[in-house]
């Protein structure tokens, strides 16, 4: 990329010019109108060039129309190898995601706030996948892997947010557990379904919030250079390294790494102390089958938040190391897709209550087709 000449170098060859017309008049070699001629002539010139030059350096210093994903694969069996797998998982987490919503609300004995935040999880989770994974497909299949400048920007705040949502939901549920088993008679008086709601909307309120200052500080950033992103989505790392490297920008990078160190460790702390009152609670429970059934209620949240935290904190806890593509593709499809993939099976499996009026509404839906088909016979 060719830049105009550069300011330092010609202020560095005019100064020694102008203080040489300058003694030369103070000597009365040249008289005093001469000399403010001059200077002035090597002030306008000075003037000129530094305006060239930003008119020749500004097209190169816009604001990139568009990116271009380059971890994708370029071979076209290459590609639909990865587009099948990743299409069956989609549908699987929407699919999977859409019964466990359905299923809490048609019964109202699942009407407890331990389900009510699976549900509120379970409805994050389908926007979570949605903001990334249909455009993973499409420009899988696609010749020109492109997103637009602002199509990005979309992407990575619908993604961050629904994110964020889920880490504050996470650490709310976990709070739910906490006070299930260490307080169980208080429990119906302190968690009543207007604080499982209160909880649930800051959670989302506090997740499409904090994305918001990144998003737009990033919107005003000059993109000169490469637009190929090496990522498979838009997010804020990958993004800003595309951006002018001056000094601000890195010193931004660094603020966004604590940014998200500190969201992620604050979650990871007080999810810990709550599990350490939980541990410390059913230790002290005589029967091993009193033991089992206290720990058995938190095994699901448990299993989902090691999953989804493990593949965060490898990505967003580096501190500006960089992996290799492959590895950061790695990691980024652990917690973009693999975690969401799990929830559903986790929660579905793990869950007896789940599985039951899972299983008694296959039944009806059985009888109802067998009454049916035999009517229309």
């Amino acid at each position: 990329m060719e830049y105009g000449p550069c300011p330092s170098s010609l202020s560095s060859f005019l100064s020694p010019l102008q203080g040489s017309i300058q003694r030369l008049a103070s000597c009365k070699c040249i008289s005093l109108s001469n000399s403010r001629r001059l200077l002035g002539d090597l002030s306008a010139l000075e003037i000129e060039t530094l305006t060239s030059n930003l008119e020749m350096e500004s097209p190169n210093r816009t604001t990139a129309q568009e990116f271009i994903f380059s971890a994708f694969p370029y071979s076209w069996v290459k590609s639909v190898v990865c587009f099948v797998p990743l299409l069956f998982i989609y549908a699987f987490i929407v699919a999977g995601n859409l019964v466990i919503l359905t299923v809490v609300q048609l019964n109202t004995h699942l009407h407890t706030p331990m389900y009510i935040f699976i549900s509120a999880l379970s409805f994050l989770e389908i926007w979570y996948t949605t903001a990334t994974i249909p455009k993973m497909l499409s420009s899988l299949l696609s010749e020109r892997r492109s997103i637009s400048f602002n199509g990005c920007l979309l992407q990575m705040y619908f993604f961050h947010s629904t994110g964020i949502s889920e880490v504050c939901l996470l650490t709310a549920m976990a709070f739910d557990r906490y006070l299930a088993i260490c307080s169980p008679l208080h429990y119906p008086t302190i968690m009543t379904p207007k604080l499982c709601t209160q909880l649930t909307l800051s959670c989302c309120v506090c997740g499409f919030i904090t994305p918001l200052p990144e998003i737009v500080w990033i919107s005003t950033l000059p993109f000169c250079g490469s637009n190929h992103l090496e990522h498979i989505f838009c997010d804020f790392l990958p993004v800003l390294r595309l951006a002018c490297t001056d000094t601000r920008a890195i010193v931004m990078i660094q603020v966004v790494d604590v940014i998200h160190a500190v969201e992620i460790i604050t979650a990871v702390m007080l999810i810990f102390m709550s599990y350490i009152g939980i541990v410390a609670v059913i230790l002290r429970i005589c029967s091993a089958g009193g033991r089992r059934k206290a720990f058995s209620t938190c095994v699901s949240h448990l299993i989902v938040f090691l999953l989804f935290f493990g593949s965060v904190a490898l990505m967003y806890l580096c501190f500006s190391a960089t992996y290799s593509l492959f590895w950061d593709t790695a990691i980024a499809l652990a917690f973009a897709v693999l975690s969401p993939f799990f929830n559903p099976i986790i929660y579905s499996l793990r869950n007896k209550e789940i599985k039951e009026t899972i299983k008694k509404h296959i039944g009806q839906a059985k009888v109802f087709f067998f009454h049916k088909t035999r009517d229309l016979q």
